[in-house]
């Protein structure tokens, strides 16, 4: 793990009147860019060669736009040192940790990262102290795990990603050994998946209950966990399925899949924030524990709510969550008088930062 101290030096030499907000063009770019840009910090977008034409109708949140041949080669020496020579931050969201490997976040990325770069890899279900360690720590519920398929006693679902779009999922549900077999055969006869992701797959226990994605922000810079808002997914093809009437569910034979596209937000009922509330504070105050200082700044909680109230997690998100409908929501506005996604979030905390001669607190 690159050092801490090492990354702090390089901000501190930075011109603290020049910083430039710097995210890889996909996943909450554009947040992250209003954001920045709301806060009158200068910004940079990082584009992929033949993805930068949506970056380019934006030209009012993004003061300068970077053309590589490849995402990964934000690692060469020659790139990193541009950015740091443009007193750049990165914020990191999925996209950031899908395209550059997490052994070269870790251990050779020099720019300074907004955030804990040691706990992004957590967001993995196959390392040792992956999501689950952290919310059994936390003694914050998650679904049940299933070690091997034979062991299946209740609806699943099996967390597999596809063949060749390594960054889409391909989950499916099962109720037993038999039926995870037909429809994990079947799947790979498609080639949908393989077997040997399949084998690296993770079995959870299915939670009934209403889906909700909590989006917080930790404030080191006021030791402060903060509620930001609720979104809801839209998947694809799983939403256009249920939206048919049951007849014709019925006579369709198609394969299911849970695709992120999109997003929705939403509320929730005020009794239950003091729940909320609590498991954000327990997730955060484990991981000040187990990956010091903490997670810093954005962070999700996707969650069930239970028929019995309870909230169960089964999915956690320790960097940028990638929910732009966050700017309606009604919990920032609470908190500060107006409503604002992540992206301004973190650059209200950014600012504040350097206005304090703190900035070399909120990264590593």
């Amino acid at each position: 793990m690159i050092d801490r101290s090492f990354v702090q030096n390089i901000v501190k030499n930075y011109d603290s009147s020049k910083i430039s907000i710097a995210a890889l063009g996909s996943h909450s770019a554009l947040d992250i860019m209003d954001g920045a840009k709301s806060e009158n910090l200068n910004t940079l977008v990082i584009c992929q060669k033949g993805r930068e034409k949506t970056y380019a109708h934006f030209t009012r949140i993004i003061d300068d736009m970077i053309i590589l041949p490849k995402f990964s080669d934000i690692m060469t020496e020659k790139f990193q040192q541009t950015l740091i020579s443009k007193n750049s931050i990165i914020i990191p969201h999925r996209s950031f940790t899908t395209y550059i490997d997490y052994d070269s976040i870790e251990n050779a990325l020099k720019i300074p990262i907004f955030g804990n770069r040691q706990m992004l890899r957590t967001e993995e279900r196959n390392v040792k102290k992956n999501q689950y360690y952290l919310l059994e720590k936390a003694n914050v519920r998650y679904p049940k795990l299933f070690s091997k398929p034979e062991d299946i006693d209740r609806l699943v679902i099996v967390k597999v990603m596809e063949s060749t779009r390594k960054i889409e999922r391909a989950f499916f549900t099962a109720s037993s050994y038999k039926e995870f077999n037909e429809k994990a055969e079947k799947r790979i006869a498609q080639g949908i998946i393989n077997a040997e992701d399949l084998a690296d797959a993770r079995i959870e226990e299915f939670v009934l209950g209403t889906y909700f994605n909590f989006n917080f922000f930790y404030s080191i810079l006021h030791d402060r966990v903060e509620f930001l808002g609720i979104d809801r997914r839209l998947q694809t093809n799983l939403n256009d399925f249920t939206s048919l009437p049951a007849k014709q569910q019925l006579e369709i034979d198609v394969e299911l899949q849970n695709i992120e596209v999109g997003h929705m937000p939403a509320t929730i009922r005020e009794s239950f924030l003091e729940k909320v509330f609590e498991m954000g504070n327990k997730f955060i105050n484990c991981t000040k524990k187990e990956f010091h200082p903490g997670l810093i700044g954005p962070f999700a909680l996707q969650s069930a709510i239970t028929k019995d109230f309870e909230l169960v997690v089964f999915d956690v998100s320790p960097r940028v969550p990638g929910s732009p409908v966050l700017m309606m929501s009604p919990y920032t506005h609470y908190y500060h008088g107006e409503s604002f996604g992540t992206g301004k979030r973190i650059a209200m905390e950014i600012t504040e930062a350097i206005k304090e001669e703190r900035l070399d607190e909120v990264v590593t």
